[in-house]
């Protein structure tokens, strides 16, 4: 907790400082208050960091610079007198909420994609920058999320633990403070679940919901509105639901010229770059707008993760063969009714759906209209593409948000937020019970246990054990007995990924034997290349018996 404390103090300031700086050169704010300044510096670091990221690696250069300078303007503009704005009632409301952020946020990373994503992201960006074709080395590492960028820049030296949510947390627990936003405190609890990894799920749940507060309280700012959904989008795409909702809001609402769209548009256009670079086409993990380039993955890869995709959907309890055969009615019915707590989560996010739908046509605004279609829109691409849980569960957060914002005043709120903290608390320091009693939700096995000193130093994994092989001119690393390489020193690939090589006879290759940062490409297989690599799946399967 307190390596988390001690990140926060310095972090907080430097983005405080760096939001007045954008502040004064764009001549607008984000948001009112010292959470928006806080909230626009997160947006523009993120940017700068990515533009830079195309040419030098996230190193400590960068982290030392944007340190100073942030610091620079913190102190220059007095800006740690907004601190003093703060009642004490809100003062007792931060210091609680910022001791439950820290102990929960202390707790051993669980979500898979950490050890699969996140961490093997960090570790290039720090070390590389955004490198071309890295999707030929591991189809996952393609998405290169911007929140990675923002995390990899802090992760040097203020933030090693890699906690940058737990300090989004706090951000959060000030702009509700600030603005009074009291359902939201309700949400606090549940996003509890991803402090401890630099998932983008919490920021864009977090950046969506603040953007949904604005534009229900008429915020005529259409052109940073509109600037900061298209850069929620650019965190996670299955956010696509919010830059729709900013434009016609912008358009249709406030009337706002299109010229007012360019940050956005300009935004989106550095989102499509960054994806091409990294993955080969504009969207990861759509190939779609093929425009040729050497670097782009496999079609047998991309292919082999569009059915894991669809096995994923049905939570591996059906067979690729066995869904292709299926009727839309049989598809819809089984989806419906997967065993375990995801069917329960599929049919609630249905019924949700209606709800929200009637709910519209009841209330008859067009703002609320314009949220209506924008998630109608966005479900049906999640639908179409991968209808996993996890990428419609912000649908939740919004809906419940529109529907009561009248209904939970401070006390309500604080009640309710309260009973959750509880049970969230209790299910992190005994997952074992959650286990138990929910036997279906993996995830629970999956989490560490409480350790004491977890009060100075937030608990974190480590590994180390890998495997080094060569294939014609990429020499790599494979961890051992581990399907993931959150620890293992760059290159590494995901066996999983060998043995899909192996059965697409491609293999990636440098693009420049001597250096990795020119990227990679795929190559098809030579017949001694095919019996090496058929060596390396035997000794990956034989390291498990």
């Amino acid at each position: 907790m307190l390596f988390i404390l001690f990140s926060t103090i310095v972090v907080i300031p430097v983005l405080i400082g760096w939001g007045k700086f954008f502040e004064i050169i764009t001549k607008t704010q984000l948001l009112k208050g010292i959470s928006g300044k806080i909230i626009f510096g997160i947006f523009g670091i993120s940017m700068i960091w990515t533009v830079s990221a195309f040419f030098v690696p996230l190193n400590i250069y960068v982290e030392a610079s944007t340190i100073l300078i942030g610091l620079l303007y913190f102190f220059k503009e007095k800006l740690y007198l907004e601190l003093y704005r703060f009642s004490s009632k809100d003062y007792i409301f931060i210091g609680i909420g910022l001791l439950i952020i820290l102990f929960c946020g202390s707790f051993y990373p669980y979500i898979l994609d950490h050890f699969g994503y996140y961490v093997p992201s960090l570790l290039w960006l720090k070390d590389y920058g955004l490198v071309k074709g890295i999707s030929n080395l591991d189809l996952v590492l393609g998405q290169m999320s911007i929140w990675h960028i923002f995390q990899a820049g802090f992760s040097n030296f203020t933030d090693p633990f890699l906690r940058i949510n737990t300090v989004l947390l706090l951000v959060y627990l000030l702009y509700i403070i600030e603005k009074r936003s009291w359902i939201q405190l309700c949400f606090l609890p549940i996003l509890l679940l991803f402090s401890q990894s630099p998932s983008p799920d919490l920021p864009v749940i977090i950046f969506s919901l603040i953007t949904l507060q604005e534009i229900l309280a008429n915020n005529r700012k259409t052109a940073i509105l509109f600037a900061f959904s298209v850069f929620v989008f650019a965190i996670k795409p299955t956010m696509i639901w919010l830059p729709i909702l900013a434009f016609l809001y912008s358009i249709f609402i406030i009337k706002s010229p299109l010229k007012k769209l360019t940050a956005g548009i300009v935004i989106f256009v550095l989102f499509c770059v960054k994806n091409i670079w990294t993955f080969g086409y504009p969207v990861f993990p759509i190939s779609i707008i093929d425009l040729g380039f050497s670097w782009k993955p496999s079609q047998e890869l991309l292919d082999a993760s569009s059915e894991f995709a669809i096995l994923k959907t049905f939570d591996n309890q059906y067979s690729y063969q066995q869904i292709q055969q299926f009727s839309t009615f049989d598809y819809i019915k089984n989806w419906l009714l997967l065993d375990g707590i995801k069917s329960v989560i599929n049919i609630l996010f249905i019924l949700s759906l209606l709800v929200f739908i009637i709910f519209t046509f009841i209330k008859k605004n067009k703002t609320i209209t314009f949220i209506c279609i924008s998630l109608i829109i966005k479900s049906a691409f999640v639908l179409m593409f991968s209808a996993q849980y996890r990428f419609f569960i912000d649908v939740f957060f919004v809906i419940i948000f529109v529907m009561f914002l009248k209904y939970f005043n401070e006390r309500k709120s604080l009640i309710l937020s309260i009973c959750l903290n509880l049970i969230v608390i209790g299910f992190m320091i005994f997952p074992s019970i959650a286990a138990q009693l929910i036997p279906s939700y993996r995830m629970s096995s999956m989490m560490g246990k409480f350790e004491f000193k977890q009060l100075y130093k937030p608990s974190s994994y480590t590994y180390k054990t890998y495997h080094s092989y060569e294939v014609g001119n990429l020499k790599f690393n494979v961890s051992k007995k581990y399907p993931f390489n959150f620890d293992t020193p760059v290159p590494a690939i995901s066996e999983s990924f060998v043995f899909d090589y192996q059965k697409a006879g491609v293999f990636p290759q440098m693009i420049d034997k001597k250096d990795l940062k020119k990227g990679f490409f795929t190559k098809k297989m030579s017949v001694k290349e095919q019996n090496k690599v058929k060596k390396i799946t035997e000794n990956i399967t034989n390291s498990y018996k």
